[in-house]
């Protein structure tokens, strides 16, 4: 199944600091460009840091080298976005700078790119599931798992033979584009109508 990657979203056109970069001309980049952040840069263009509108708040200094925050957590463009977005909530990052497979800077992505991912129509959603999870379940009739969408929560309700079948149809379905959560309402094998409601999956984890 197809995964957007990071690349698909991040602004390549990325603005960023040196280490010698002074606080006023730091202060001047992000008023300019209207951004409340930018990652600093080596001569090689190796992200060593991360400035903020906070980090300059926080401490009076008179490079960037002193004010920024170290070590940078960064992400490759061929990542998938929901990766992305746990390790921007694990890490407590607003933005993460873009680095290719030498670490350099390629461009930078933020909350605000990652969260347009979960804007997708809900009938898009409901349409890329049964295209692309529940038709490639082998051995699994058309007319078993009813998908329904609200919200981007999506709520599974059927019945497939084996448990791992529903295991694995809740665990592609929460890396679709656009899946806040997943409310798993499968029955398997055949004590299916009595079965209890599964659980709800956070599709960020």
């Amino acid at each position: 199944m197809r995964r957007m990657k990071v690349g698909r979203l991040m602004t390549d056109d990325v603005v960023s600091a040196l280490p010698e970069t002074s606080f006023r001309e730091v202060a001047k980049l992000l008023a300019e460009h209207d951004v409340t952040g930018l990652p600093v840069v080596d001569e090689d263009d190796h992200v060593v840091g991360v400035v903020s509108e906070s980090d300059l708040l926080a401490r009076r200094a008179l490079t960037t080298r002193e004010l920024m925050s170290t070590p940078a957590v960064t992400v490759h463009a061929e990542e998938a976005v929901p990766d992305a977005a746990r390790l921007m909530v694990r890490c407590g990052v607003e933005r993460l700078p873009v680095v290719d497979e030498e670490e350099r800077l390629v461009g930078i992505v933020t909350r605000r790119d990652l969260l347009s991912v979960f804007l997708r129509p809900d009938a898009e959603i409901r349409d890329r599931i049964r295209d692309e999870v529940i038709d490639d379940v082998p051995d699994l009739p058309d007319d078993a798992v009813d998908v329904r969408v609200l919200d981007g929560v999506v709520t599974l309700v059927g019945h497939v033979r084996r448990p791992g079948q529903a295991e694995m149809i809740v665990r592609l379905a929460e890396r679709v584009e656009g899946v806040v959560a997943v409310r798993d309402r499968l029955s398997t094998g055949a004590d299916a109508a009595h079965s209890p409601p599964r659980a709800v999956h956070d599709a960020l984890g």
